[in-house]
């Protein structure tokens, strides 16, 4: 077995080798005549940015001190994000190379033919007479474009390659550090009583308070929640990227969240990369109740909660019989659980309902293919026999704070009854 993750690991490390290399000769061998400082550059910038981007990424996951994740995460984040486009936008110049050469070759003016000399103008008696016209040339013959030509042809695909994915990077950011537009969807329960038509659960997701999203874009989520008066807000994994002792304060904001049958809280799996014991206190500490494997029965539905799947490994993994068995079946119940995968176990508990994140809606496209191809549903709401899932794209990022083709949100499920 370790022989096989050594060779998968030298397999992955050739091909990103391959790839920077790929884009070095792109973006700078290519656009230059020769050996010099744009090059060298180009092998800073490329090798420093990985540098940077694994520096940002052991250094969450070590615990190396917060003042040091701070300044490595920005860029090194930035950089995996920048160099999936640069990489794609690349790729597609290949197609564009071709045609672009096609048009300044048509474009380029012919040489004007030369003026006759008195010589030649002279009677044809002049020239020798064993000498032989040159052969015309072959018209079927491709004409080579010339190096400068090829040149041109490579900085414009390049710079417009960097163009494309800088504004794709930066408009994803953007949209990230905005903050999530509020989505809402009505889904029908058989089992709600008619009481309970039009019950709204503000469900938040994927928040990852860390080195880059801090305590503004907490409070940011906390007034965009609040902003719905949902009747309960289920706040369903991945709150944080960090400890308690680093970002406790980024957290304080949660405290601010209102609704009439309170803020509800289950792990995700970045909660046990960053102390899911001592997290579990803090969020209760600010006010919301964290549901591991428990139930609570609500005026009308019961909810429940499970842990994470990754809380395995410290033997606290998801317990539905726990949280499930001896219920009253004749009530609707809402299960929290943070990843789709756990789908399976709330069909065979007879839930109605299940509220999930983790996917981030694939995050950055064409991510979405993975994220698709690794969890039953990759957003929004899907059904599996008697029991309906939904999945939230997220309210934030983890790793680079960009989302492209998946746009961060705060869902606001409206329970509708059958009965109504």
């Amino acid at each position: 077995m370790v022989i096989v993750y050594v060779l998968l690991a030298l397999a992955v490390l050739a091909v990103l080798v391959a790839a920077n290399w790929y884009l070095w000769r792109r973006l700078f061998r290519d656009t230059t005549t020769g050996p010099g400082r744009a090059r060298r550059t180009g092998v800073v910038l490329i090798a420093g940015g990985w540098i940077l981007a694994v520096g940002a990424l052991v250094a969450e996951r070590a615990g190396a001190p917060f003042l040091l994740q701070r300044v490595l995460a920005w860029p090194g984040f930035l950089w995996l994000a920048l160099s999936v486009y640069l990489l794609l936008a690349v790729l597609a110049g290949e197609v564009v190379r071709p045609l672009l050469r096609r048009v300044l070759e048509r474009r380029a003016p012919r040489p004007a033919a030369p003026a006759p000399s008195p010589a030649s103008a002279a009677p044809s008696l002049a020239l020798a007479p064993s000498a032989e016209p040159a052969p015309p040339a072959d018209p079927a013959a491709p004409a080579q474009p010339a190096p400068s030509r090829r040149l041109l042809v490579s900085r414009v695909v390049a710079g417009a390659a960097a163009a494309a994915a800088v504004g794709t990077v930066g408009y994803g950011t953007y949209g990230v550090l905005r903050g999530p537009r509020v989505k809402r969807v009505t889904v029908p329960l058989a089992k709600l009583p008619r009481a309970a038509h039009g019950y709204r659960i503000a469900v938040v997701s994927d928040i990852h308070l860390g080195p880059i999203l801090g305590r503004g874009f907490a409070q940011t989520v906390v007034d965009t929640v609040n902003s719905t008066r949902p009747d309960l807000i289920a706040v369903v994994g991945d709150l944080v990227d960090g400890s308690v002792k680093d970002l406790g304060p980024a957290a304080a904001p949660l405290a601010q969240l209102e609704a009439r049958h309170g803020s509800w809280f289950v792990t995700g799996n970045h909660e046990y990369f960053s102390g899911a014991e001592q997290w579990v206190a803090e969020v209760r500490r600010l006010g919301l109740r964290p549901l591991e494997n428990a139930r609570a029965e609500l005026p009308w539905f019961d909810l429940a909660g499970v842990n994470d799947v990754t809380g395995e490994r410290e033997g606290q993994g998801p317990d539905y019989a726990k949280a499930l068995d001896d219920r009253d079946t004749a009530r609707a119940c809402v299960l929290l659980a943070h990843q789709p995968v756990q789908i399976h176990e709330a069909v065979r508990h007879g839930v109605d309902l299940q509220l999930s994140g983790h996917t981030h809606g694939g995050q950055l496209w064409p991510g979405n293919f993975i994220a698709a191809a690794a969890n039953p549903t990759l957003a929004g709401l899907d059904r599996y026999g008697d029991t309906q899932l939904y999945v939230s794209r997220g309210a934030g990022a983890w790793g680079p704070p960009t989302r492209v083709g998946a746009p961060s949100d705060i869902t606001v499920i409206e329970l509708a009854s059958t009965r109504a």
